[in-house]
């Protein structure tokens, strides 16, 4: 028996660190899964005016490579957009079903829906939503389905990662009148997302 196991991450080169380690802890690259929003241009200088009328990207895809991704998950991460988010970086099952398209060049199409996909994998209405505002507020995702056994293992690395529950992120997008992720809603931008992250960020010790 298996289960999935999510969570945000405020900043991508955590989620990327979480995703190694979870390879390195036996998880198939087919059980994993990455969701970054890309509005703030941080994975390729795109942002939501390079998602045409049809909701695909107009100019060329980020790619692994380019991204720190030297192998495994991350070598397959391409560009796409997803309606509510914008342009974002993705690879994995969970991006191809909430995209409706193949991971890994131009243009996915913007069919489906990451809400939708996270309760497929087993996350509860209200966790889904949250999960999927924080990608649009400039978070990235990382699932992964595990069997039972290993859950506690995976949860360590994404705990260890500062990976963010639900639970937690939920609490605090709803103190500012927040109910449910809106699909329709604009896409973040660059300005919004800086000032986002600024309200997660942890103090630096010195």
């Amino acid at each position: 028996m298996s289960r999935t196991i999510t969570r945000l991450f405020d900043d991508y080169s955590d989620a990327k660190a979480a995703v190694h380690d979870l390879e390195q802890l036996g998880v198939p690259h087919d059980d994993l899964s990455i969701i970054a929003n890309n509005a703030h241009g941080e994975h390729g200088d795109h942002d939501v005016s390079d998602v045409n009328a049809h909701g695909d990207v107009s100019r060329g895809a980020s790619t692994g490579a380019a991204l720190g991704g030297v192998g495994g998950l991350l070598a397959g991460l391409g560009l796409l957009a997803i309606p509510g988010l914008g342009p974002i970086v993705a690879a994995g099952w969970l991006a191809s079903t909430a995209a409706g398209a193949a991971i890994g060049g131009i243009g996915g199409a913007a069919t489906g829906s990451l809400v939708g996909a996270l309760k497929n994998a087993g996350e509860s209405e209200d966790d889904a939503n949250v999960y999927s505002e924080g990608v649009r507020r400039g978070g990235t995702l990382v699932s992964a389905r595990v069997a039972e056994s290993l859950a506690p293992e995976a949860e360590a690395v994404l705990n260890r990662h500062r990976g963010v529950d639900a639970g937690t992120r939920g609490a605090a997008y709803r103190q500012s009148g927040w109910s449910r992720f809106d699909s329709d809603a604009p896409a973040y931008t660059r300005e919004e997302i800086a000032r986002e992250r600024s309200t997660y960020r942890e103090p630096t010790i010195v």
